[in-house]
């Protein structure tokens, strides 16, 4: 690296020093709500205010499968924010989640609501209310704990880290991609081997720690994140692909993952969903006007 690429950190640093990338526009220092707007609510319980990146889709795919299991209670409005349009600092939105990140639930099944943030705390918050995807007690729940907080803890490097610098950059810099790629691949290889000896992260049942980890990583080794498969040698991570193929085929990961996603084919775009039904009369190829 030449002098001329190097950096001196001021003594104080100022936003106006901001370098840009993919989402500048709605990164800032500060926090709290930029405008006036309540949220939206629906005839259901639970409501969800999401998009579906991968910690957005986490929760959709634990409410579709929470419902294939009967759990009448789980239904659910799950309502578009559109993060690159600033939805998410919105007062109604800030009120739900103060760090006006998606996704964001709020459950009106009680008497007084009750608002739930960050997805790893939505995951464990559904489990607990319907008794469902995590062991009650013992080594298993700790265990099922242990990788959904891992998830949490190591997704950051994935996304803000090597997603950020290898994908959303103003510029390509070779430290920070090895770094964060260096990184990516050891926590690839930290599940490989987990896989090689379990069906599941935590055995032989599909739990919130399966649904926590698959949307960043499963959809990572399949070339879904930041198209990276190559540049990372994903093939190499036999046992993660085998359980990202499994879980990728059950009938609600692919109803949720429609929900609230605006991207991409129209038949696997349902914009909003209120009722089951909206997958088979509301996703963009039968909303889409005829030519």
């Amino acid at each position: 690296m030449s002098s001329a690429n190097l950096y001196t950190p001021p003594n104080v640093w100022s936003w106006d020093q901001e370098s840009g990338g993919k989402f500048a526009s709605i990164n800032r220092p500060v926090a709290g709500a930029t405008h006036d707007k309540n949220l939206p609510i629906g005839r259901h319980p639970l409501q969800l205010y999401s998009l579906a990146t991968p910690n957005g889709v986490k929760v959709t795919v634990m409410l579709e499968e929470l419902l294939a299991m009967g759990h009448g209670g789980a239904e659910y409005d799950a309502w578009l924010i559109r993060i690159n349009d600033g939805d998410q600092f919105g007062s109604g939105f800030v009120g739900a989640n103060p760090n006006s990140k998606i996704p964001a639930l709020v459950d009106h099944s009680g008497e007084t609501p009750v608002r739930v943030f960050e997805s790893g705390a939505i995951l464990l918050y559904l489990a607990e209310k319907f008794g469902a995807f995590l062991p009650g007690t013992g080594a298993a729940r700790a265990e099922c704990l242990s990788w959904l907080f891992w998830q949490m803890g190591s997704a950051p490097f994935l996304g803000g880290g090597f997603g950020h610098f290898y994908a959303y950059a103003p510029e390509k810099f070779e430290y920070p991609i090895n770094r964060y790629a260096m990184e990516v691949k050891r926590q690839l290889d930290v599940l490989d081997r987990q896989l090689s000896a379990h069906r599941f992260l935590t055995g032989d049942d599909y739990t919130i720690a399966d649904m926590a980890v698959w949307p960043w990583y499963g959809m990572l080794v399949k070339g879904e994140l930041y198209e990276a498969g190559e540049f990372l040698s994903v093939h190499e991570y036999k046992n993660v692909l085998r359980w990202a193929d499994e879980i990728a085929l059950r009938p609600a990961v692919v109803r949720g993952r429609k929900v609230n996603r605006a991207w991409g084919e129209p038949s696997g775009q349902l914009l909003e969903r209120h009722d089951a039904n909206d997958f088979d009369l509301k996703t963009q190829d039968k909303l889409a006007p005829s030519s």
